[in-house]
């Protein structure tokens, strides 16, 4: 049988680490010559597809393609493009089909979360019904952690790590000025309804008291009255509060506390910003001053403060979904597997696509502490060894040196452009 080419895109919100990914996965089909040819990825991710929009990766260097290891967000460009289901939409997954078909690809592979997972199962499925079987391998990528069936997902770590300093060094900040000016931090991170990253900040409590005094997850109903106690008990405590909050704190109707009115390309609220209103809570209520603080961007673009536990996962779920596709399997994961006991080891598995897609983990009761405001040791102990090690990038000038890839984009073969 003639070897195919393959092609790799990435999606979503991008990550420190979903490029070592990508490094992953093009090194280990490099070393896969016999059954692997070309190794295209998508522009702007699937959008790449669709508009055959194809970078030749075979003509990126090779110190450029390692480099992609310790480089942050989507080297390949990224997109919030969701497909709709084969019922709305079948000429989208045709067209998909079409490209591939054209261009020889016989090998998927998708870096994303849920979304991703739903529009690589479907693309397996709907080819194999074309007469055109394409193996379809989703890599796991989301900074949320809440992809099923894998112990977490490789780009939280490094987000985790982020926010538990972050968390740790405003606090000192705010300590050192309270007596005579702020009396109340916020730190707003990211999770619309999962918080997982929101308990990461509880990493940088290094005994009883220590700051965050308060965390706000989406998994626990938003009470005012007892929040805003919580914070003036706290402030009279010690001085200060430091409150780490989920963007997607909600209230006990299920309503998100920042509801912005609209929605995403995804089709997900818009939020509007949990800090700021909290902060004017805090300020009608309380009259306490305050500062509060976005982590926006910066907490999934910080490589350079990135766990080195999730740097080597990330690289080697890469690596994984090629060596299963060249081993013949089809719509599946490949999987992170915690082993049981205090030491903290971890290998690669599977997981089948049709019990990944468009399911979402949340935080287990068993993690949050008992008056919804913190975390547990079992969230501790679960949570503490992703965040290990430091993989620093190389300095040149004083900031890092991050890879820039050429970006080739190989001939077009398709007559018709198509619009998405």
């Amino acid at each position: 049988m003639s070897k195919k080419n393959a092609f790799y895109a990435q999606s979503g919100g991008v990550t420190a680490v979903i490029n070592a990914s990508a490094c992953g996965v093009i090194e280990a089909a490099r070393e896969n010559q016999d059954k692997i040819g070309n190794v295209y990825a998508g522009l702007n991710g699937i959008l790449g597809a669709l508009r055959e929009e194809l970078i030749d990766v075979g003509r990126e260097r090779a110190e450029d393609i390692a480099a992609l290891r310790y480089t942050p967000s989507g080297a390949f460009g990224s997109c919030r493009y969701k497909l709709k289901s084969l019922e709305e939409n079948r000429a989208e997954y045709e067209r998909l089909i079409e490209v591939f078909k054209a261009h020889d690809i016989g090998y998927f592979f998708y870096n994303g979360g849920g979304d991703s997972a739903d529009t690589c199962l479907k693309v397996s499925q709907l080819s194999e019904t074309m007469g055109y079987p394409i193996q379809a391998i989703h890599i796991p990528k989301t900074v949320d952690n809440d992809l099923p069936l894998t112990d977490n997902c490789p780009g939280f770590g490094s987000v985790a790590k982020y926010v538990a300093v972050s968390t740790q060094e405003a606090a000192m900040d705010v300590a050192s000025m309270c007596a005579t000016s702020t009396k109340v931090f916020i730190l707003e991170v990211m999770g619309r309804h999962a918080g997982w990253i929101a308990a990461a900040g509880a990493l940088a409590q290094e005994q009883e008291g220590d700051a965050p005094h308060i965390i706000l997850f989406p998994e626990v109903a938003f009470d005012r009255e007892r929040f805003l106690a919580k914070v003036q008990a706290t402030v009279d405590e010690k001085g200060y509060c430091v409150i780490v909050a989920s963007e997607g704190v909600q209230n006990k109707d299920g309503t998100f506390l920042a509801d912005a009115g609209a929605t995403d390309a995804f089709g997900h609220k818009q939020l509007g910003g949990v800090a700021p209103t909290l902060a004017a809570m805090i300020k009608s209520d309380l009259g306490l001053k305050y500062h509060w603080a976005l982590a926006d961007y910066l907490q999934r673009a910080a490589r350079h403060i990135a766990s080195a536990t999730d740097v080597e996962q990330a690289y080697a779920v890469g690596r994984a979904a090629v060596q299963m596709a060249v081993a013949g399997k089809n719509a599946i994961m490949p999987a992170i597997i915690r082993a049981e006991g205090s030491e903290y080891r971890w290998s690669v598995g599977e997981a089948p696509l049709s019990e990944v897609a468009n399911v979402e983990k949340f935080m287990p009761n068993t993690f949050i502490s008992e008056d919804g405001f913190g975390i547990t040791q079992q969230g501790r102990d679960y949570l503490l060894p992703l965040i290990q090690g430091e993989d620093y990038p190389p300095y040149k000038n004083g900031v890092p040196r991050y890879a820039r890839l050429r970006k080739h984009l190989v001939e077009k073969k398709l007559a018709a452009n198509f619009k998405a």
